[in-house]
């Protein structure tokens, strides 16, 4: 979607509604990754200036249906694979370094390999600091 678009679709939305247009430009970014990359992604957000992150365990799979390379053998079954789950919010212009970062450090060997994980930039429509009650983007 262009930029002038989503500003318009903002614009009308904080006309409508009592928000700031700084709300509209919140995003929440999920990332599932390999629990091995942690480290790797930590660092590459480090260098884009992305400080703030947490961290959830959590299991699951993808096309590969949890098969870790078993040639030969047939298993109809679904195996849950550990992983992790990042999630940062950040301000718009924060979303395309750090997917970046985190596409640079969470990817295995040069091209990268099955099971490297997915990346999701959702809208997010506030955030509000519980010590000092700010909210959107000051908040964040």
């Amino acid at each position: 979607m262009p930029q002038s678009i989503w500003i318009s679709i903002c614009l009308r939305f904080v006309i409508s509604q009592p928000l700031s247009l700084a709300a509209c430009l919140l995003k929440l970014i999920i990332a599932i990754i390999q629990p091995g990359k942690l480290e790797s992604v930590k660092q590459a957000l480090t260098q884009v200036e992305v400080v703030r992150l947490t961290v959830l365990d959590c299991q699951g799979f993808g096309r590969q249906r949890g098969q870790t390379g078993r040639i030969g053998t047939h298993n109809a079954g679904m195996n849950l694979l550990p992983k992790l789950q990042l999630q940062i919010a950040v301000n718009e212009e924060f979303v395309a370094p750090t997917v970046a970062a985190i596409t640079e450090g969470g990817r295995s060997g040069e091209g990268g390999e099955i099971g490297d994980g997915k990346i999701f930039v959702l809208p997010m429509d506030d955030c509000v600091r519980i010590r000092t009650g700010q909210r959107g983007s000051e908040a964040i």
